[in-house]
């Protein structure tokens, strides 16, 4: 089965004014746990390990990471074991005071928390026979679910009802979900993709992916990189949500619709451009976020 979600037109002022059209593809509400692009990157991962047998999932992730909660309650549902192994081994005492982690324990994944320095060998042939050894047999996934099934799932994300639109926008962590979309997207489609980190190491990732040059990457608003926001950015997303009602999460949608707005206003896309932006979910990441903000005495995301 190919799911399909709403689209939702965004009416702000400096779209009239500019000529431009903004709807967004609200994959967010795909399903109310396995949220966005993680459902569609999940889909036939999922029914490939069951086809190979396996009985449990295994994959990486950071403290407050989208993938790591849909894992886990998506393994849940399917009747897989989950295991988590988790950046940053100073968490293994407090990971109850993180909300992703909790929900992620809830649906019953069980953790390993590595040093920052282990956590890069990850994808090593060593680092995995060692968690072979401790762990047993399992189907891996890897960080961000980036995998040739994954991006099979987000080549659907694109229906017949798009066929319309000049442009459309994603935003880029492990660049699965624009290869998929890239894949998947009309003839005469471009598609922008908007990093939530900095560096340029995505493009050739993004490269193994993607079988057309439809796409490009705009750099210039990752807020700092990952897991970074300001006080600009925290209230950009505010001022959305009771402008539109539709909720952006601080990683990487709000930094999208950001950049798509700035580029609207700097002129970047001619008049009468129909601009079709991907929510990819990402909104349980907001609790999490907010105390961290908390913690620094800044602005809260409003939820």
């Amino acid at each position: 089965m190919r799911e399909t979600t709403e689209n939702q037109e965004v009416h702000l002022p400096i779209l009239d004014q500019k000529g431009v059209s903004l709807v967004l593809k609200r994959e967010d509400r795909i399903h109310p746990l396995i949220s966005g692009n993680k459902y569609r990157k999940l889909k036939y991962n999922l029914k490939e390990a069951k086809t190979q047998g396996f009985d449990t999932l295994l994959t990486f992730g950071g403290a407050f990471s989208n993938h790591i909660a849909a894992t886990a309650y998506a393994g849940k549902i399917h009747g897989l074991k989950t295991i988590g192994i988790i950046r940053g081994e100073e968490l293994a005492q407090k990971w109850q005071e993180n909300s992703t982690l909790k929900l992620a324990e809830s649906h019953g994944m069980q953790f390993k928390f590595v040093s920052r320095e282990a956590y890069r060998e990850k994808d090593t042939p060593q680092f995995i026979d060692e968690l072979k050894e401790e762990f047993g047999a399992f189907y891996l996934l890897p960080e961000g679910g980036t995998n040739p099934l994954a991006i099979k799932g987000c080549e659907e994300i694109l229906t017949t009802s798009d066929t319309d639109f000049d442009v459309v926008c994603c935003a880029v962590g492990t660049g699965g979900t624009i290869a998929g979309i890239s894949n998947g997207a009309f003839a005469s489609q471009k598609v922008l993709g908007f990093p939530a980190l900095k560096g340029d190491f995505l493009q050739e990732d993004i490269c193994k992916f993607a079988l057309r040059e439809n796409w490009k990457l705009v750099t210039d608003y990752h807020f700092g990189g990952y897991a970074k926001v300001t006080e600009e950015l925290v209230s950009f997303i505010n001022d959305f949500k009771l402008n539109t009602q539709i909720p952006l999460d601080p990683i990487y949608t709000g930094k999208m619709i950001y950049g798509i707005l700035d580029l609207i206003q700097k002129g970047y896309f001619p008049p009468k451009t129909k601009i079709l932006a991907i929510h990819s979910g990402g909104l349980q990441g907001i609790d999490g976020m907010n105390r961290n903000l908390l913690k620094k005495n800044l602005p809260l995301i409003n939820i």
